[in-house]
């Protein structure tokens, strides 16, 4: 009897197990043993989480967005968040079995289409909510900055990497002046929240790339400087602030408002699945406010389950990068990871009035086409990145056994 007649005679977790055994050496038996199967599961978990989460907030964004159109049903936006997460979830797998001289290249090259498309938005692009941030029309709509983010980390980790080949290079100016570029078309826009995901990334590449303290310390006032300019000279972040520090009479505080009772009113518990009321008058509850929806029908135990899982994700990156010697991949995980941690940070303290509004979605849970799948090739190069040969530190008489 033939292998192929033996395996017909298995079950399908039989033939899956032999085909990705340790000793499977294709493509996929490499990728399944080299992947963080945890940080993967761990993703896993968050997009499903967000599913339900858009079931849920779908009835209340459809009832207020849907302008009267009939064709909007209850479970508009969850319908079509399943399908960005069916496109999503191949391109984050193929993002991870690059290999990582090829996924830094790819990610260059993605950065200089990306920042040009960026620097063409204000021209071309489609005007939401009083910002233009988006090119194309209609279904095919898509956010360039969401794109560029983990682009553009791996590519400023790139050139900080090469200090450690030669330190002459001024490789230090050049990374802040091309982060200013991409800074000033964000404000454009205006995108004041990806502005500070931006610099906050560029900062901890920085560090982790051995700048001095004197540096880092001067870098920090300065971006108090620039805060400050920002609130006095900049009319989007000056209405965020004021709505976060003055809240009063002439202050408008009702999106932070809303979600902080929106998020409290389930208590420990929840009102239970489709239970909850105040989500129907909370502004954009199936994207920057999708955390007060899960807390009102999932509860502060849900919510804390999320917060978690994202601490967790973050962590074992961090640790793993103790045991790397390759200066890019530290810089390239370190800012990825720093971007996925900082963003889900935000969302969740602008929910729970700890942050000013800043219209940023919660990485995998929140609705959105552009935030899916751009969140998924970052997450995918995150998981490129960190690959392990299993086989890397054992003895050669061990790997010769194993492979048998």
């Amino acid at each position: 009897m033939t292998v192929a007649q033996q395996q017909e005679q298995l079950s399908p977790r039989h033939v899956l197990a032999t085909r990705l055994g340790r000793s499977d050496r294709s493509a996929l038996g490499r990728w399944f043993w080299e992947i963080d199967r945890v940080l993967l599961l761990l993703v896993l978990i968050l997009i499903s989480i967000g599913l339900i989460a858009v079931a849920a907030a779908s009835p209340a964004a459809a009832g207020r967005y849907s302008g009267g159109d009939v064709t909007f049903a209850p479970l508009h936006y969850f319908y079509r968040q399943l399908v960005w997460i069916i496109v999503a979830l191949p391109v984050m797998i193929g993002v991870s079995m690059l290999p990582k001289t090829i996924a830094r290249r790819f990610c260059i090259g993605g950065a200089l289409l990306f920042t040009l498309l960026l620097a063409i938005v204000p021209l071309v692009g489609q005007e939401v909510n009083g910002a233009r941030r988006w090119i194309g029309v209609g279904f095919a709509q898509f956010q360039p900055s969401e794109f560029l983010k983990p682009l553009f980390i791996v590519s400023i980790a790139w050139l900080l990497s090469l200090r450690e080949h030669d330190r002459s290079l001024p490789v230090v100016p050049l990374t802040g002046l091309l982060t200013a570029v991409v800074a000033v078309l964000l404000m454009r826009q205006p995108n004041f929240g990806e502005t500070i995901i931006f610099g906050a990334a560029w900062v901890m590449l920085l560090t982790l790339a051995g700048i001095s303290m004197r540096t880092l310390g001067i870098l920090g006032f300065g971006a108090l400087i620039g805060l400050i300019l920002a609130y006095l000279f900049y009319p989007v972040a000056t209405a965020r602030i004021d709505a976060f520090l003055f809240a009063g009479e002439n202050v408008d505080t009702y999106q932070v408002d809303s979600a902080l009772r929106t998020l409290t009113s389930g208590g420990l518990f929840g009102t239970g699945p489709g239970g909850g009321t105040r989500k129907f008058r909370l502004p954009e509850p199936h994207t920057d406010y999708i955390f007060s929806v899960i807390g009102e029908e999932f509860g502060m135990i849900a919510c804390v389950a999320i917060a978690i899982i994202y601490l967790v994700i973050v962590a074992r990156v961090l640790i793993k990068l103790l045991h790397e010697e390759d200066m890019f991949l530290v810089l390239a995980t370190g800012g990825l990871v720093t971007q996925f941690g900082l963003q889900a940070l935000i969302n969740m303290a602008v929910n729970v009035h700890l942050a000013p509004s800043k219209g940023m979605t919660l990485p995998f849970i929140s609705y959105g086409g552009s935030s899916m799948v751009a969140l998924s090739i970052g997450f995918g190069l995150l998981l490129a990145f960190t690959r392990r040969n299993p086989y890397l530190h054992r003895s050669p008489y061990v790997v010769k056994w194993s492979g048998r």
